[in-house]
């Protein structure tokens, strides 16, 4: 059952759908699919889109769009994740995620004919051939056309080798059978179930079943063996051999997981990384990454079991379980999902992550080798979407007071361009207008100070300033731009350490980033730094009053003599436990005789 709703008041025509599960499908005004989605509830699902205020200013921009919506009603919420993945595939609708590549993968095909073929293709041609794939890896299955080519003598030739031909003797050796790769059933000299025995070992090695081929090949040498036919023992011994060798290389795990699809997901800001490994018998048979644009900032649930549905249809997967970091949106029927906690699944599932994370690595390398400011400008891009600001945040600064209990009172800007720290540029400020321990006046202070300087200079102002702290050190940042006639043209914020508040000015309510957001990274990094820069400067700075206070008020000792003895001591603490001999060797006999005396009557006293 299906229909068309066309009227501008969709938000209140919405109660004329079936509250049941199914697929539904937005047009723009030209008519044109924009978004399928599924639900278990048509009626509730649709309805969200147009009483719901939405965060997301992609999904905003979707509802602005909707001119007509059309439904189909399933039996079951899955039939609705099956038809609203081959709509899209069909569509590709604007708004939806695609899981798509840019190539056709190679499957191995045996070939429907008398005395079958193996080999290669990119294309797959419906004529009861047997095809196995595809093959995410080139790499892998050359591995497996070799494996084939070394442990069984299979023809390459495209004869037709029908019996009554064969029996005609229609054709002659060619010189695959002169060099042993071939064992000629063209002249009769290999019987068809001969051949077919050996085609069944090789699909079950595609299959990944290496196992019960090594088992048969063990029994079969066996049998030569004690018929003593040594010389065919041997070479069955051979085809062990090498299969063993296949198999150590290839077993990852618990060999007895067999027939399991494990599936990992990664995300960035924009994209998600999704990988796919086929197990057999403990051993990798498939492994594939792709890289997905988020649309409508789907969950991680919504993405997976998307996923779930393309992998195994590509791949042609009939694993009865797969392996997720996270329940997905829709349970499938007869297939068991397993979230591991620990174990030899879980190391699968870390394993299926760490590709899908080298990907996006590779993926990111790629982009930066191609545009190198690229990955610049999208943070820049994200953080003007962000602080809504009105332009790039190219030049940023950062400020940050360090005082104890209002001794040493400092303050640090350190400066970022293009994300990255300008050191050059960094400064220190010694607080001159403000007694004792005031963090408000203090920041007032240096950022007048700062843009004061830089206004007198003609040199360029930041488009943003970050102010360490939260709304009282913001709005004492404020008053100071607005005496230098900057407020309103630099955007400035605060924030707040305890949950990474954002705070702007004259609003009480604070914003808060996901944790992952570059945003929000940028912004630490930049908070961080001042804090670091600034906290350097404050210990010099103490450790100067240190020596001030303890030594120099010692009569007779200057600044220079309190500060070698502080480079060969360490601390005044050391000094006063030292001898009179050690701090002799320091400073000379008079000057020792001095300190030892002070410190020495002192402890007596």
């Amino acid at each position: 059952m299906s229909t068309i709703i066309t009227t501008d008041k969709l938000s209140n025509l919405v109660v004329t759908l079936p509250g049941k599960p199914g697929v539904y499908q937005y047009f723009d005004k030209d008519n044109r699919i924009i978004y399928v989605g599924k639900a278990k509830n048509i009626k509730k699902r649709v309805g969200s889109y147009f009483t719901k205020s939405h965060q997301s200013g992609k999904l905003k921009v979707l509802v602005s769009k909707i001119c007509d919506i059309k439904f189909v009603v399933t039996e079951t919420e899955l039939d609705a994740l099956l038809l609203e993945n081959n709509l899209i595939k069909k569509y590709q609708p604007r708004y939806n995620i695609q899981l798509k590549d840019d190539k056709t993968f190679p499957w191995l095909c045996l070939k429907n004919e008398p005395f079958p073929r193996l080999f290669s293709t990119r294309v797959l041609v419906h004529d009861g051939s047997e095809y196995f794939g595809p093959y995410a890896s080139g790499r892998m299955m050359r591995t497996i056309l070799d494996i084939v080519k070394q442990l069984f003598k299979l023809r390459t030739c495209t004869l037709n080798l029908s019996d009554s031909k064969i029996q005609k003797g229609n054709y002659k050796v060619c010189l695959e059978y002169h060099i042993g790769n071939c064992k000629a059933p063209c002249i009769g000299l290999q019987s068809e179930d001969e051949y077919n025995e050996t085609v069944r070992q090789i699909k079950s090695i595609i299959k990944g079943n290496i196992g019960s081929v090594i088992a048969e090949l063990t029994q079969v040498m066996k049998t030569f063996a004690e018929d003593y036919e040594f010389e065919k023992a041997q070479k069955v011994k051979e085809k062990i051999e090498i299969l063993e060798k296949y198999k150590s290389k290839s077993t990852i795990v618990n060999p007895h997981i067999n027939n399991v699809d494990v599936i990992s997901l990664v995300n960035s800001d924009n994209h998600s990384y999704i990988n796919y490994l086929k197990i057999i018998s403990g051993s990798i048979v498939q492994s594939h990454t792709v890289e997905i644009k988020k649309k409508l900032d789907e969950s991680d649930a919504k993405i997976l079991t998307f996923a779930i549905l393309d992998f195994r249809q590509r791949f042609e997967s009939e694993s009865t379980e797969i392996i997720l970091p996270i329940t997905p949106e829709v349970v499938i029927p007869g297939i068991k999902i397993t979230i591991p906690k620990r174990g030899d699944k879980k190391h699968l599932l870390e394993l299926s992550e760490r590709n899908a994370k080298h990907y996006k690595i590779e993926r990111q390398k790629q982009k930066t080798l191609i545009d190198p400011d690229r990955h610049k400008k999208r943070i820049l891009a994200q953080m003007m979407k962000d602080l809504h600001m009105k332009e790039l945040p190219v030049h940023i600064e950062c400020f940050d007071n360090s005082n104890i209990q209002g001794e040493y009172p400092v303050a640090a800007m350190v400066q970022f361009v293009d994300t990255l720290p300008n050191k050059k540029a960094y400064r220190h400020y010694n607080i001159k207008t403000v007694e004792g321990p005031n963090d408000y006046a203090s920041m007032e202070e240096v950022v007048k100070r700062r843009y004061t300087r830089l206004i007198n200079e003609g040199q360029r102002l930041p488009q943003l300033i970050i102010v360490d702290g939260g709304k009282g050190q913001l709005s004492s940042a404020v008053k100071a731009l607005g005496s230098v006639d900057l407020y309103g043209k630099i955007t400035i914020i605060g924030i707040a350490k305890r949950l990474e508040e954002i705070y702007f000015p004259n609003d009480s309510v604070p914003l808060y980033l996901d944790k992952t957001s570059e945003t929000l990274k940028v912004i630490q990094r930049l908070r961080d730094e001042a804090h670091r820069f600034g906290i350097t400067h404050h210990r010099k700075k103490r450790e100067k009053g240190t020596i001030k206070s303890e030594l120099t008020s010692i009569v007779g000792v200057g600044n220079s003599t309190a500060q070698k003895l502080l480079l060969k001591f360490k601390s005044v603490k050391r000094v006063k436990l030292a001898t009179e001999e050690e701090i002799e060797s320091t400073i000379g006999k008079l000057k020792a005789a001095i300190v030892f005396s002070y410190f020495h009557s002192e402890s007596k006293g």
